[in-house]
């Protein structure tokens, strides 16, 4: 027997290695790695023993939704499968042309404000992490590609919650740590589930998460949602990144994807208790300043009721001197099973008080916290 646990043990080490040399093979700088065997989905005939077209229902999200939220009709969508991961569906930029704007505004303008809660508030005061749009857009505005300057606090944000607020210490959710969810996210989130399958999902919980080329995500695996049929959605705005996804074991094999701008993945089924992680930041295969996807503007006959809004030029000269340097992600997720509740707690329901120590870079991962992002 102890052999055997001997056995067990050592195959356990070698096969996490394996999953942890992936990730610094892809974090390695000099030598750069070799990214020929990472799945492109722009471009799925490349690896075509691997990735599939997946039928998604059209008939649960009309035309008019898809358009309001600015989206294409889910006819013209294209979705893919991969091979041994049932559950997982990846939607190759869905979005209507100008309509991915909106949400790297939201993200860097109006979802960080408060009472949102930010990697910030950990060792700044909320006077001082409030309206970090104001206090930041002349500077990043101004910033010169050539000289190292300083960075504005929007360029140090490395997170954001919003919904049920996910504390990072005891990875957990809670009735008491509470802010309404946004919206125009929630209309969204709603659609891209409904599209895959999932009617009546109810966004819950977001977590945005803000990348730069130094940053990475380490190994984890996101479990701490009470219901675990409800998918989780990934929307990547900005920058490229390449994608991690392993298996129900941290010693399982992990396949490389890129995370293109646009980019949806939804993880459901076998596939929502997947380790996953983001060893690398890129830039767009366009190899534009700004990826030519975030280049152009809404349409004229973007219907008055769609929760997507134009970006005036002003807002968007600083978001796209930002993103240029940047990827932005939105994970958004359903916490609660339909009808169910929390486990009572003390009242001080709706507060969102952080208390210290619960901050992290990303999703928590004890092993790989030393490797998420650069200290900044």
């Amino acid at each position: 027997e102890a052999r055997m646990a001997r056995m067990a043990a050592f195959m356990l080490e070698q096969g996490e290695d394996a999953f942890r040399k992936l990730f610094k093979f892809y974090r390695r700088k000099n030598p750069p790695p070799d990214f020929s065997d990472v799945i492109d989905f722009s471009k799925p005939g490349n690896h075509s023993g691997k990735v599939f077209n997946c039928d998604l229902n059209a008939a649960l999200l009309s035309d008019g939704d898809a358009y309001r939220a600015g989206l294409h009709p889910v006819c013209k969508w294209k979705a893919f499968g991969l091979d041994g991961y049932p559950g997982f569906i990846f939607i190759s930029n869905p979005f209507l042309p100008g309509s991915q704007r909106h949400w790297v505004k939201q993200c860097l303008k109006v979802y960080p404000q408060k009472p949102n809660i930010c990697n910030l508030d950990m060792h700044m005061s909320p006077t001082d992490t409030d309206n970090l749009w104001e206090k930041s857009r002349d500077q990043i505005r101004q910033k010169c590609a050539a000289k190292r300057e300083p960075k504005s606090l929007l360029e140090k944000l490395r997170w954001v919650t919003n919904g049920y607020h996910y504390n990072w210490d005891t990875k957990t959710y809670s009735a008491n740590h509470y802010t309404p969810f946004p919206s125009d996210l929630n209309a969204l989130s709603e659609g891209v589930a409904a599209a895959c399958g999932f009617q009546n999902f109810k966004a819950e919980a977001g977590i945005l998460n803000y990348y730069h080329f130094d940053s990475s995500l380490g190994i984890h695996v996101d479990e701490s949602e009470l219901d675990h049929s409800r998918p989780l959605l990934s929307f990547s705005f900005g920058q490229s990144a390449v994608f991690l996804l392993g298996g129900l074991r941290r010693e399982d094999p992990a396949t490389p994807m890129f995370m293109h701008s646009g980019d949806i993945m939804v993880m459901s089924g076998s596939s929502r208790l997947l380790y996953h992680a983001v060893p690398r930041i890129v830039s767009s295969p366009d190899k534009q300043a700004v990826p030519q996807c975030l280049l152009q503007e809404l349409a004229d006959d973007t219907p008055e009721d769609s929760v997507v809004q134009n970006v005036s030029e002003e807002d968007w000269a600083v978001c796209a001197r930002y993103i240029q340097t940047s990827r932005i992600n939105m994970t958004v997720r359903q916490v609660l099973g339909l009808g169910k509740a929390f486990p009572t707690e003390p009242d001080n329901e709706n507060t969102v008080d952080v208390q210290p120590g619960t901050y992290h870079e990303g999703s928590s991962d004890s092993e790989e916290s030393n490797v998420k992002r650069k200290k900044h």
